[in-house]
Formats: C-alpha cells, sequence, structure tokens
C-alpha cells in the first residue's frame, strides 16, 4: 500500500517509517512541549536516525503540522443526516475545533506549526484548508454561498489562533465558535 506524505508517495516500508516518526513525535510534544521538541528526539524515540527522519520531515513545524492533517484526515467528517444545513454546518465546526482540545501539548504546537514559513507547512496548510473548506461545503449543500463559506473559514481559522495563543480552552473556543456561526448562518 502507497501513502502520501507531504513530500513524495511513499512504499509500505516508508509508510511505517513515518507513523513512527508521528507518533513518537506525540510522546515527545507531551514530555518536552513544543518548544522542547527537536526532530532529533522524535527519530531517537522512534529508533530511526535523525538524517532518515528529515528525509521526511523538514522541520519540528513540518512533523506537527503533518499530525495534525493526519488526524484531521482519519476522522471522518459528522453525520450529515440533519435537513438544516445550519445544524451540520455547526457541527463540522465543533469537531474541527476539538480534535486536539484534549491534548494541549499538540494543541498549541498545531497552531506554532501551521504559522510557520516551512514550504512543507505551506503545502500542508493548504491540504488542511482544502479539506475543511470540503467539509463546509458539503454541509452547506450544493447551494453553498462561496462568501459564506469563506466567513466560516476565517471564524474556524480566527478561533483556534484564539485557542492556540490560550486566549480560553478549545472546549470555550468551540462554544464561541458555534455562537458565531450561527450568527453568520441565521443572518
Amino acid at each position: 500500500m502507497n501513502s502520501e506524505a507531504t513530500r513524495r508517495r511513499l512504499t509500505e516500508k516508508q509508510a511505517d517509517t513515518v507513523e513512527r516518526l508521528t507518533r513518537a513525535a506525540l510522546e515527545v510534544l507531551s514530555r518536552e512541549g513544543f518548544a522542547g521538541l527537536t526532530v532529533r528526539m522524535v527519530a531517537a524515540s522512534a529508533g530511526v536516525g535523525t538524517a532518515t527522519a528529515y528525509t521526511y520531515f523538514s522541520s519540528k513545524e513540518h512533523l506537527v503540522a503533518e499530525v495534525f492533517w493526519r488526524r484531521l484526515a482519519a476522522t471522518p467528517p459528522p453525520a450529515g443526516d440533519s435537513p438544516d444545513p445550519t445544524v451540520r454546518v455547526v457541527a463540522v465546526l465543533r469537531q474541527i475545533a476539538m480534535l486536539v482540545a484534549d491534548e494541549s501539548a499538540l494543541a498549541g504546537a498545531v497552531t506554532s506549526a501551521l504559522l510557520g514559513t516551512d514550504p512543507d507547512v505551506a503545502h500542508l496548510r493548504v491540504r488542511i484548508g482544502g479539506e475543511i473548506r470540503r467539509r463546509l461545503i458539503d454541509a452547506l449543500g450544493p447551494a453553498a454561498d462561496p462568501d459564506i463559506v469563506e466567513t466560516l473559514e476565517l471564524l474556524y481559522a480566527g478561533a483556534l489562533v484564539r485557542a492556540g495563543i490560550g486566549y480560553a480552552s478549545y472546549a470555550e473556543i468551540a462554544d464561541r465558535l458555534e455562537k458565531s456561526a450561527l450568527q453568520v448562518l441565521r443572518n
């Protein structure tokens, strides 16, 4: 089975190495925090050479962004069985906002990583943003207004930055995001 990574297509063995690195990143992050995390530490924890780790991840920001991307991609959108698009949109926004809520070290690291300038992170930002956009459009339905979609994306991005810098917990931000989305969608 080939898997796509940020930088290239992977063989099964390479995909296993990347999986080990992303799992080890979570372990190191929980112990050291984002400031203390290094690709070298993650490689050692995964039992992989540092040079090998750098063939897959250009920086710690890239590694953390990949962890978030994999988490998002592996999480199916909430059931869209409500006939009300507002209910479906709120469910999508809440689910994404809560994706890392229970892991404070990861949550803060994701915010820092996604704001970085690494070109590999930029690539992942596009993929993450595309997936979120797709979920919002699916929730809104076939007549989704592009301006509403963009407004919801801006709400989501701003909310997660606020949570990532510690303005409020992710649960509090998810509640506030829901209120804001309802104001946009019901006006």
